[in-house]
């Protein structure tokens, strides 16, 4: 009997989803399988591959063929090559988490941005302030000299 590693599809239309089964080369696609030694989902990003590695070896070590796309399938993740070159998906979040995260953020914002509005006017103010004080020192100097100065001959006069 003629043994073949291969995927067998199911999942909906547009939607394939694959088991890697061992099964009889005379069998149809989707039919009767010997044994399922993993899963293969291409619709994720990066792609999720589940294979049983003790299983797919023993199985390659008694003769059973793998199809081209199982043999790549196996190659990535290092039962035919030896070395596993297959990138993990990222853990989804939890919906609520992400929400609770959003509200932190709303109302940790406005909080921040008035204590910020509260601060910058209060900065340009004194910058401002600073700012003319230095030039109108010297400014009144001189004008204060010269004041003095005249304001004495209209006192004695």
């Amino acid at each position: 009997m003629a043994v073949k590693i291969r995927l067998k599809r199911i999942g909906k239309i547009r939607t394939p989803y694959y088991r890697i089964v061992v099964a009889d080369a005379r069998k149809k696609r989707d039919g009767r399988v010997i044994e399922e030694i993993g899963t293969y989902n291409p619709k994720t990003e990066p792609s999720t591959i589940h294979v049983q590695s003790e299983r797919a070896q023993y199985w390659l070590g008694v003769g059973a063929q793998p199809t081209e796309a199982v043999a790549a399938i196996l190659k990535l993740t290092g039962d035919i090559g030896g070395k596993a070159s297959l990138k993990e998906p990222e853990p989804k979040t939890d919906k609520a988490e992400l929400f609770d995260a959003a509200l932190k953020e709303l109302h940790a914002e406005p909080k921040k941005s008035a204590k910020k509005a509260e601060k910058k006017p209060a900065e340009k103010k004194a910058e401002k302030a600073e700012e003319p004080k230095a030039e109108e020192t010297p400014a009144e100097e001189p004008k204060a000299e010269e004041t003095p100065a005249e304001e004495k001959p209209e006192t004695e006069s």
